[in-house]
């Protein structure tokens, strides 16, 4: 659909929005099923004691959670190219673009701060989580709206002249 637009910009987005954060997004699952197996009670995790298997399940409950905040880097990132194809396009309302990327620095901000400021993470994820909502409009338009695309001033050929 931006293709045209702005092939960089949008080559850049898929790679941030797709050929980066899904693989994250899918290896982290393997913190969920890690803890599944070690809340499960299985035969081979007799050699640790009950306390052990739970601290560990709740490890990686916790590395799981690392690992969303490393993913929603990317979730951010990848709002950039996509607001300034929104911006650039002409078809879609700038503003939509404009709200896109302020969603963006939301996500790169609430996961910088939850990596390196951990302190501060729950007042920052609060304004955070009310600028995410930056990327619903643009959902709603299309869904809405659709895209509207201007008119090709080519002519169509095999029309019946009608």
């Amino acid at each position: 659909m931006f293709k045209a637009v702005n092939e960089k910009l949008a080559v850049q987005m898929v790679i941030l929005g797709a050929l980066v954060s899904v693989p994250i997004v899918f290896l982290n699952v393997l913190n969920e099923i890690a803890a599944l197996l070690l809340v499960s009670g299985a035969d081979s995790l007799s050699v640790l004691g009950r306390s052990q298997q739970d601290a560990l399940a709740y490890l990686f409950v916790r590395l799981h959670e690392q690992g969303l905040i490393v993913a929603s880097i990317f979730w951010g990132l990848w709002l950039f190219p996509f607001g300034m194809l929104v911006i650039r396009s002409g078809f879609v309302p700038r503003a939509l673009g404009v709200l896109m990327m302020i969603a963006g620095i939301a996500y790169v901000v609430n996961s910088g701060t939850s990596l390196v400021l951990p302190r501060y993470a729950d007042v920052v994820g609060q304004v955070a989580r009310v600028l995410y909502f930056g990327e619903l409009p643009f959902m709603f338009w299309l869904l809405i709206w659709g895209v509207r695309l201007r008119p090709s001033t080519a002519p169509v050929t095999g029309s019946t002249g009608r």
